[in-house]
């Protein structure tokens, strides 16, 4: 019998490549959103996998992308925390859009 390829595992990939990215955008909310939906494909291939074993090829690589899920989790959990507490120590929204805009200045995005 020809081993065929867990059908997630690249849509997962792709997510949570993009989760990172996502991270730096929207406050940790677009990354925590994106590495949610990777890790649940994640573990519908993985309950797929362990049902037959045999028929799947691409075991490992689906390990891979759940440890990049993970991570790009754990970074937008991270974020959004830092959005919240810099948002509510600092001083309100505008303080905060105040401060990233020094931000980008210093790195000479804007």
């Amino acid at each position: 019998m020809e081993q065929q390829k867990l059908p997630n595992v690249t849509i997962a990939m792709v997510l949570s490549i993009l989760s990172f990215i996502c991270c730096c955008f929207s406050a940790g909310i677009g990354g925590i959103l994106l590495s949610g939906i990777a890790l649940f494909l994640v573990n519908k291939d993985t309950k797929l996998y362990s049902q037959n074993p045999e028929d799947y090829s691409n075991f490992s690589t689906l390990k891979t992308v759940k440890i990049i899920a993970i991570i790009g989790l754990v970074i937008g959990v991270l974020t959004l925390l830092w959005s919240a507490y810099s948002i509510f120590a600092i001083g309100g929204w505008e303080a905060y859009m105040e401060q990233n805009q020094e931000m980008l200045e210093q790195l000479g995005i804007e």
